[in-house]
């Protein structure tokens, strides 16, 4: 794993990307090549620039189109109808470019040759790297010591993403412990703690790192064993730690009030501070004044879809669970709530207008929050907003929800590009999950990763009700 601006990425996944990349530049000049032979490089000395131009749109249409989400391509087909698509897009995109900027067209005929060299080198690095996906080639192989349901999401976790970069080579369960391992999955190893000995167990597997999820510590925890692991160079990592690493939120019915005292994180210097609300400021500010023309267009749907104000606002719980008034438009019939009380929106819920539906569906809804965020009651980033009546009543049944307020609430955040919508307690409590890993791990980076995901969130319409 490389730790980068506090988020973590396994280095085989960055070479991936970083190979396909160059696999595409590489493809354009070569396709120069062929077309104009080697004068062009010489009388073009922008040519490299829109080969990188190519090059980065085409990766942004490859991310778009989920070619990176190695569960959603995970047969040939749906890798080529999506390969086809993100590069139809990326050609309309450069089309638009070309005819605004004709001066960076890089040549004629030299971007469908580049399009059909990229197809091909990219299926074949793509098959090349399901192989190496397949068997595991080049991951870490770790030892899961635990058979807890920490123990159990950690070994799901590995199985389900292909791209994890870690082989669970010896499932080591506690005494009487069990632990449900797949047929198809099963390690070369699996034994109680009482069977065998970790050291010589790691030596004969090879291992680079043991996972210790163990939930009750006392009595035949391995100690000496784990001592002698670490100073023979075994990485010895806890749990919840690299449950936090591996799926990118933490487990609040797992971890403990002394795991979050002692963990790294939890930062917030002031510098961070006054970057993080200047660009809120700056941002809603500029958003506010281009978002005015789709601001009037939707009050005008409102008013004449239904009866009632054109704008919504309700109490809501901000940071030091401080109350203040949250502004949309509105998209719900008026009085939603009149006759159930405070309800979650449900899926296909029958109180969403005609217009609401769509408002909703391309988050034009929150359009009206950018006066929260300028008025610096929201940020950009953070947990979505609560009210208070639902606070009070997640506060009683979910560990350390009260910590999702020493921080601003945000238009969208880490919860909302990683799960969706909730509606349900459940729901909320895998929620926190996301939103206590942002709360820990923040940084500008995070942030600008965040937004990025929004936009794909809102350009497919995904996770509203």
């Amino acid at each position: 794993m490389l730790r980068l601006f506090k988020q973590n990425y396994p280095i085989r996944n960055i070479f991936f990307v970083s190979v396909e990349g160059l696999v595409i530049f590489i493809s354009v000049l070569l396709a120069t090549r062929i077309l104009y032979g080697a004068d062009l490089f010489d009388q073009d000395s922008y040519l490299t620039f829109k080969a990188v131009l190519i090059t980065f749109v085409f990766l942004i249409c490859l991310y778009y189109n989920d070619l990176y989400d190695f569960k959603v391509t995970d047969t040939f087909t749906e890798l080529g109808i999506r390969l086809f698509q993100a590069l139809g897009v990326a050609a309309i995109f450069l089309a638009g470019v070309y005819y605004l900027f004709p001066e960076i067209i890089i040549g004629r005929g030299i971007f469908v040759l580049s399009v059909a060299i990229v197809i091909v080198m990219i299926v074949s690095w793509r098959l090349f790297y399901s192989v190496v996906l397949k068997y595991g080639l080049f991951d870490q192989k770790i030892i899961l010591l635990g058979s807890g349901k920490l123990a159990q999401n950690i070994y799901n976790e590995i199985i389900q993403k292909r791209d994890c970069g870690y082989t669970i080579s010896a499932v080591v369960t506690d005494k009487d412990g069990q632990f449900h391992i797949l047929a198809d999955h099963k390690p070369e190893i699996a034994c109680s703690i009482v069977d065998c000995n970790l050291c010589i167990l790691s030596q004969e597997l090879g291992i680079d790192k043991i996972v210790v999820a163990i939930k009750e510590r006392r009595g035949a925890f391995p100690t000496k064993e784990l001592l002698d692991c670490r100073v023979a160079g075994i990485d010895i990592i806890e749990g919840n730690s690299f449950h936090e690493m591996l799926t990118g939120k933490l487990s609040v019915k797992d971890i403990n009030p002394a795991w979050l005292i002692f963990s790294d994180g939890f930062k917030k210097p002031t510098l961070r501070k006054f970057i993080k609300r200047t660009e809120d400021i700056l941002f809603s500010f500029l958003l506010l004044i281009l978002c005015l023309p789709i601001t009037i267009f939707t009050a005008f749907l409102i008013k004449i879809d239904s009866r009632g104000p054109v704008f919504f606002s309700q109490e809501r719980v901000g940071r030091r669970k401080k109350t203040y008034m949250v502004h949309k438009f509105r998209s719900m019939v008026t009085d939603a709530e009149s006759a159930s009380g405070p309800v979650w929106a449900q899926k296909n819920d029958s109180r969403v207008t005609r217009v609401g539906k769509f408002i909703r569906k391309w988050r034009i809804d929150e359009i009206p929050q950018l006066w929260n965020v300028l008025k610096g009651e929201m940020s950009f980033i953070g947990p979505r907003p609560e009210r208070e009546f639902f606070v009070h009543k997640l506060e009683a049944i979910i560990p350390y929800y009260k910590e999702r307020f020493t921080v601003k609430p945000g238009l969208t955040g880490w919860a909302q590009v990683c799960y969706g919508y909730g509606d349900s307690i459940e729901d909320a409590m895998e929620k926190l999950n996301y939103e206590l890993f942002y709360i820990k791990n923040y940084s500008i980076f995070m942030d600008f990763v965040i937004v990025v995901r929004t936009v794909k969130t809102v350009l497919f319409g995904v996770g509203a009700r």
